[in-house]
């Protein structure tokens, strides 16, 4: 009888401590409860979505009542002529975004490191950081006003120092790549070395003190210092971005070239297909958008999946899980 005695006051008193927790983190967890219900409005409701992959949409019969179409969206988007140009675009232009955007950004974060005037080193922050928060629409007149026809900045400087003819930017697709490459680094490559930055910060300023005085010069401190420090973050930073490897900014490849039609070839990557699909209207129009869609999705997944074991096969501190 002592024995169930104890055991139901153990019992009692724990359930006491755990309604006091509850309690004493109520307020921590209203705090979360607005992003919980954002993340559940925004990334788990839409996969609901998934549906019209699957379905020939037909707006008046709705998406329950619309017939069932198979794989014949995912057939059909395989066998058009953009599926090679928009996953061509797509995988380039994120794989140099990837390998660059690491390599700058942490060339960068050291850059900024050494800078010992803290005034200085503000001020140099707040120039490569400020781009990130533009939207592409600014961006995009940005560009307008550096390759525009009649009044750019680049054509006015042809012109007068090499004496040619003004080139008309928005219909020649052979330069587009690089453009579209250097805008996106001039708008993200600041505001990507924050976290290289802050991991830069977090290393033991002993580690640097102990190389000088064994006389190792600045270049062998951060050679065998500060990249082996970086080693994990850049790991990590590299899985996270191959798992966006079949996505990327619609903005980017849609609002700087203007939409022209005689950039598809080098600006049209799955966001913007995904777009001017579901523009286009027709009835393969949903159901094809949200093929791609669905395909981009599984895909991220499982390259996410993949760099992970392939870094945790080759050295298991560095991955993400």
């Amino acid at each position: 009888m002592r024995v169930k005695s104890k055991t139901k006051q153990t019992v009692i008193k724990n359930k006491r401590i755990s309604a006091e927790k509850i309690k004493s983190q109520l307020p921590l967890f209203m705090m979360t409860l607005p992003g919980i219900i954002i993340t559940f409005m925004f990334a788990y409701m839409p996969m609901f979505g998934i549906i019209l992959a699957f379905k020939k949409i037909n707006l008046r019969q709705g998406i329950f009542g619309s017939d069932w179409y198979g794989l014949k969206n995912f057939s059909y988007l395989f066998k058009s002529n953009d599926a090679y140009i928009m996953i061509r675009n797509t995988i380039c232009y994120n794989l140099t975004f990837i390998v660059v955007g690491a390599v700058l950004g942490v060339a960068l974060a050291i850059g900024l490191s050494i800078l010992r005037n803290k005034r200085t080193s503000k001020v140099f922050q707040t120039v490569f950081i400020m781009p990130h928060f533009l939207s592409m629409i600014i961006v995009s007149y940005l560009v307008l006003a550096f390759l525009n026809m009649e009044n750019g900045f680049l054509n006015r400087v042809i012109t007068m120092v090499f004496g040619g003819d003004p080139v008309n930017w928005y219909v020649e697709p052979k330069w587009w790549p690089f453009i579209l490459i250097f805008v996106n680094f001039w708008k993200e490559m600041g505001f990507g070395s924050i976290i290289y930055l802050s991991a830069i910060s977090g290393i033991d300023m002993q580690l640097y003190e102990a190389a000088s005085i064994d006389g190792a010069s600045g270049w062998q401190k951060i050679w065998h210092i500060t990249l082996p420090m970086l080693k994990t973050i850049v790991c990590i930073q590299i899985i996270l971005g191959v798992g966006s490897l079949f996505g990327g900014d619609f903005g980017l490849f849609y609002q700087v070239p203007m939409d022209s039609g005689a950039l598809s070839e080098v600006t049209t990557t799955i966001p913007v297909y995904v777009y001017k699909n579901i523009t286009a209207g027709g009835p393969r129009a949903l159901g094809l958008a949200s093929a791609t869609s669905f395909i981009q999705s599984v895909t991220g997944c499982a390259l996410v999946i993949f760099a992970n074991a392939v870094v945790r096969k080759l050295d298991s501190d560095s991955s993400l899980f």
